[in-house]
């Protein structure tokens, strides 16, 4: 099992969906889950401590586990199936440990009401896991400097720069004014 964190929620702009991206506690590489915008509400309104005037799907939930005498261990992101992640919700009842299938969804905002751990299988992670593509300001470090990049590299750009030395910018700009 790999430990991870809430790296972030972000939203789709193609759909209402949500994905929250789990992150290696000891690594970069990432798992994306596609989530309902009503979990992903949950999620945000626990990481935000915004205090709500009546408990929630979520609460309920942990309140009840509490009330029956359980305690959430941990979660465990299970399994991938056909594009389809599955959880498994593991609740400590008098030191019995009881295994409860679950959204992988509903399991994260459980977890972050009762602050226990969330894991992820390694198969899946193997699977589904990705490292985030470097920012901008890190690409660059990794790019040749103008110093580096060699004759036979510019001798393509010649017909470009042929075709750019012809342009008479200030022609332009002077016949817009007109």
């Amino acid at each position: 099992m790999i430990e991870v964190i809430i790296d972030s929620i972000r939203i789709s702009l193609i759909s209402q969906h949500r994905v929250v991206m789990l992150r290696e506690a000891d690594s970069e590489r990432q798992l994306a889950i596609w989530i309902g915008p009503c979990e992903a509400e949950a999620i945000t309104i626990e990481l935000q401590d915004t205090e709500m005037a009546r408990p929630l799907t979520h609460d309920l939930l942990e309140n009840s586990i509490a009330a029956l005498g359980g305690k959430v261990s941990h979660i465990l992101i299970s399994d991938l199936k056909t594009d389809v992640y599955y959880a498994t919700l593991f609740v400590d009842q008098g030191g019995k440990l009881l295994e409860i299938d679950c959204r992988p969804s509903d399991a994260i905002a459980l977890a972050v009401r009762v602050k226990c751990a969330i894991f992820v299988n390694e198969d899946v992670m193997d699977e589904a896991g990705v490292y985030p593509e470097p920012d901008i300001s890190e690409a660059e470090h990794d790019e040749p400097s103008a110093k580096e990049v060699d004759e036979e590299d510019l001798i393509g750009l010649d017909a470009f720069r042929d075709f750019v030395d012809t342009l008479d910018f200030d022609d332009e700009q002077g016949k817009k004014k007109k």
